[in-house]
């Protein structure tokens, strides 16, 4: 999901009880082994295995084995899976980023029978294989590389394209920068169970018009880089489903209906069988989400589950974050889980094949993420907090929805909780901490949750911050909307004086700031410790953010971002601030992304409020960002361009009164440098004195470049320093 802000992007690992897709692209939280008893890592080269209840290691791959032909040493990876009879390792190495993540690289396979190590796709262009996976026979191994699918044979190596008419804006296998990275879609493939076919995306972006990013700094004359963005208002790239038959490369496209510039297919997967696929088709306002079983043989689609929604169906409902790939099948393939907020919270449902429903989850409260599927036993263990949004607890019920909820986490431990649970549920890895303990993990076994070892149990080994200075508390503002906050307080604070104060923002549907964890009070980008200095910090989570506060919550900003939330924001803090202990001229706000999006807002919507800002990668006018990621959330600017004008920071510039540092990477793919010489354009129009920092050919994160971090946290500290200075008065 785009316009996360950097300190609070987490990983969420998503394991379900079964073992999947031989194939992976980034490095695992922890590599299970299908049977769920032990783990695998590498160590010294080797790759190992520790089982669980005894902490044996048994040594499955020696570097030795990882050596190529004519080469000294043994290949370098973290990235690796065994197929489920342990017989080949695939491995991912000398990986290239695209976009986000390196997915681009060069794979291997080793035969662990012959102790024969080959390279794939050794006549195509070094580091261009892409989600490479062994066939679930053992036989072929399929990739993509330069937008074309291709299948190899592991006997004899031969290579043969699946797809020929691949090119940057043509694609095969894989998607556009869109899909990427506002649906997580990236492995664009998939194996059918009897390994004679591959369904396949294919992408055609050439309908789409390219942003052209300018690198001014590689070279004495500069070059284009051009991507393919739609942007918002834009239509959709079309998206078909293919199947292609391996043995005679015909291709059979699936006939799902309706025009494919006027929806997205986010989800495919094998119907838990060789002779169909399922597929989730979402409209373009993404308020109406379709589900279909394509027939592999005809083409014929049919629509057999449909959800509507008077604002929008957040893609995955969040139930498997950055893990778009599989289905949940269960009982012999005969019924799936699905999650929708159709009944106002997020809760979990049991589907037949034929699209019935039976909730499993019941209650007014949300799921946050499932976390395992333990079909054999009956279980779904999932993440939720039932009465406090700032905190996560494991819980399990039963999967045919007559089971009552069961809570897993140890009730003395209060706040955030996170497991990566081992397929079926006989282990977890157990991680805690709240906003004055510091992190602390343990393996535990479940459902008991009994740690492995006592010695190093979380509660033997919890460390309270004794000196910590934060609080949680909610605030509830003029216009009776109660919100969650927390609050850094100075060291030595004396109420009696009068101090200044930051806040952090964020505010968009995309991630939330509130949450009671260690160290999430922390200011990443200070050059020092905020508290000794004498700033109070705060944040506050107001409506429209992903918290646990069902879905008339996250939902109320439909159309209204850059309002609803701005305005809660500002109301929360002239709450706050009617503290005497603040001091008013005194207070700044910065933020990063959506949040940098934030702070422009309340700069201008509230200069008597916000007195400095410091807003980093911002997007200053809403129609410049993508498509899917705001039609989402505020629907078509053809159907109401009044929304995007209100909710643009742009339109508002003019009301600037107090300090802002602007900053903004030209090289920056997702909130591309436009939005920041439009806001410069308007800024100078209006006559406003204000500062600007351009990152040469830095992208979204700002962390490329030798000095780059170091630079932009001496460049926000000193001018927090100056223009909201320290200390009490």
């Amino acid at each position: 999901m785009t316009c996360k802000p950097v300190r609070f992007l987490i990983l969420i690992i998503f394991s379900v009880c079964t073992f999947t897709s031989f194939s992976q692209f980034r490095p695992k939280q922890i590599n299970w082994t299908s049977d769920g008893n032990s783990t695998l890592s590498i160590k010294e080269g080797n790759i190992v295995k520790t089982d669980l209840k005894t902490n044996n290691q048994t040594i499955l791959v020696k570097r030795e084995q990882l050596i190529p032909a004519g080469a000294e040493e043994p290949l370098k990876f973290n990235i690796y899976s065994f197929s489920p009879d342990y017989k080949m390792l695939l491995i991912f190495t000398n990986t290239a980023r695209v976009w986000r993540y390196h997915t681009r690289g060069d794979y291997w396979v080793l035969d662990l029978a012959s102790n024969q190590l080959t390279q794939l796709g050794k006549s195509l262009p070094s580091q261009s294989l892409m989600f490479a996976k062994i066939s679930p026979d053992g036989k072929q191994a399929a990739y993509v590389s330069e937008h074309n699918l291709y299948v190899e044979d592991l006997t004899s190596h031969k290579i043969k394209p699946l797809t020929v008419d691949g090119t940057r804006k043509f694609i095969n296998g894989t998607f556009d920068w869109v899909y990427e990275e506002e649906f997580g879609c990236r492995d664009g493939f998939r194996w059918s169970p009897d390994s004679k076919k591959i369904a396949f995306w294919q992408v055609d972006a050439t309908k789409i018009r390219d942003y052209y990013m300018l690198n001014t700094t590689d070279s004495v004359y500069s070059r284009v880089i051009p991507v393919e963005y739609p942007k918002v208002g834009w239509p959709p790239s079309p998206v078909k489903i293919g199947v292609v038959t391996v043995d005679n490369d015909d291709i059979k496209w699936m006939n799902v209906p309706g025009d494919p510039q006027e929806h997205y297919i986010p989800r495919m997967e094998w119907a838990d069988n060789s002779s169909q696929v399922v597929l989730q088709q979402l409209n373009r306002k993404q308020n109406e989400s379709k589900l279909f079983y394509c027939d592999v043989n005809t083409g014929d689609a049919k629509n057999f589950y449909t959800e509507d929604d008077k604002a929008f169906i957040d893609i995955k409902s969040r139930w498997n974050d950055d893990d778009p790939t599989g289905w949940d099948w269960l009982n012999g393939g005969k019924q799936f889980l699905w999650v929708t907020e159709k009944d106002g919270w997020r809760h979990i449902y049991l589907l037949d094949r034929d699209g019935k429903e039976t909730l499993v989850t019941k209650g007014d409260y949300d799921i946050d993420n499932i976390k395992c599927i333990d079909d054999k036993n009956g279980y779904v263990y999932f993440m939720a907090s039932p009465n406090n949004a700032t905190q996560l607890y494991l819980f399990r019920t039963k999967l045919n929805g007559k089971g009552k909820l069961e809570p897993l986490s140890p009730q003395n431990l209060v706040g955030t909780h996170n497991y990566n649970i081992s397929p079926f549920a006989k282990y977890a890895f157990h991680t805690f901490s709240n906003y004055k303990t510091f992190p602390a993990s343990e393996w535990i076994t479940l459902p008991d949750g009994k740690p492995l070892n006592e010695d190093k149990s979380i509660a033997k080994n919890t460390r309270v911050n004794e000196n910590s200075n934060v609080e949680y508390f909610k605030v509830t503002t003029d216009d009776n909307v109660t919100l969650d906050a927390w609050i850094s307080k100075p060291v030595n604070f004396d109420s009696t004086k009068k101090y200044p104060v930051v806040f952090y923002v964020y505010g968009e549907p995309a991630a939330s700031t509130v949450g009671d964890e260690f160290g999430a009070q922390n200011n990443f980008l200070f050059n020092g410790d905020m508290s000794l200095e004498g700033y109070f910090q705060i944040s506050v989570d107001n409506r429209g953010t992903p918290s646990l506060r069902g879905a008339e919550w996250r939902k109320s900003i439909y159309g209204k971002i850059g309002r609803l939330n701005i305005r809660d924001q500002a109301m929360a803090a002239k709450k706050i601030l009617e503290k005497p202990y603040f001091d008013k001229d005194r207070v700044a706000v910065w933020g990063w992304s959506g949040g940098g999006s934030s702070t422009l807002n309340l700069m201008f919507q509230y200069p008597e409020i916000y007195k400095t800002g410091i807003a980093i990668a911002a997007v200053t006018n809403m129609l410049f960002y993508d498509n899917i990621y705001e039609e989402r959330y505020m629907g078509l600017p053809q159907d109401d361009m009044e929304n995007y004008v209100l909710g643009s920071a742009i339109h508002y510039a003019k009301n600037l009164k107090g300090n802002l540092l602007f900053i903004h990477g030209t090289g920056d793919d997702n909130v591309q440098y436009d939005n920041a010489e439009a806001l410069l354009n308007e800024l100078i129009k209006y006559n406003k004195t204000f500062q600007f920092m351009p990152f040469p050919n830095r992208t979204h994160s700002l962390s490329e470049g030798e000095g780059t971090r170091k630079f932009l946290s001496t460049l926000y500290t000193d001018y927090l320093r100056k223009y909201c200075p320290p200390g009490a008065r």
